[in-house]
């Protein structure tokens, strides 16, 4: 009787297995410190056989960053019921983000810190997925706008520094909530919820805030009534 041989894991399943050991070695070590070896052996594969599959540890790491950007992309996108009001809107993208972030910790750390400081092309791989984040979000925004002013031509740049805003916001805390014990997802996203719907909110109802002392040019960006 012959010896039976195990099926080869396909090429796909195992460069996957590869990211994933990528992902945790870079998040916990960072790129600079994070070796080869270390990722061939937290994958259990040969060295050589992750160059044979992703080039080099730059292409590697810029895998890494197109995988997780996918990945949180599509977390947010998919958490959101557009039939649901506006506000319910960004609670679920809100909570879909921070779940996911909390979720991945290492990839987080990917996406925020090392691909930020390793160079350009890194940073350029990081910024299109905040891109279409952001877009995501001004478009929440502005259908919010265009219904409370009942203005349905209201550009989306009267809103666009708002997402910029709440994106912005929604990163830094993603951070902390992840560096911090016993926050949770749901907490962050209830943080950022009350402190950017308040704003929102009002600014929704044509009660935008303005400092008194100042004049006009200076006012804050507010949403045309």
């Amino acid at each position: 009787m012959g010896v039976v041989k195990s099926k080869r894991m396909p090429r796909a399943v195992r460069e996957q297995q590869m990211l994933d050991a990528a992902v945790e070695i870079f998040g916990q070590r960072g790129y600079m410190a994070a070796s080869m070896d270390e990722i061939a052996e937290l994958a259990g594969v040969s060295k050589p056989l992750v160059y044979l599959y992703l080039n080099s540890k730059e292409d590697l790491f810029t895998a890494c960053i197109r995988r997780e950007a996918a990945a949180l992309t599509e977390a947010v996108r998919t958490g959101v019921r557009t039939e649901l009001p506006v506000d319910r809107q960004l609670w679920d993208g809100l909570l879909a983000f921070f779940t996911h972030t909390s979720l991945h910790p290492h990839a987080w750390s990917v996406l925020h810190l090392q691909a930020r400081i390793h160079g350009e092309a890194f940073v350029a791989e990081v910024n299109a997925m905040r891109e279409e984040i952001v877009a995501f979000v001004t478009q929440l925004i502005v259908v919010a706008a265009r219904e409370a002013h009942r203005d349905p031509d209201l550009p989306e740049r009267e809103v666009a520094g708002l997402a910029e805003a709440l994106v912005g916001a929604a990163e830094s805390l993603a951070a902390w909530a992840n560096a911090t014990p016993g926050v949770t997802a749901r907490q962050s996203a209830a943080t950022l919820m009350n402190f950017a719907w308040a704003g929102l909110g009002n600014l929704m109802e044509g009660r935008p805030w303005i400092p008194e002392a100042v004049g006009a040019e200076s006012a804050p960006v507010q949403v045309s009534g």
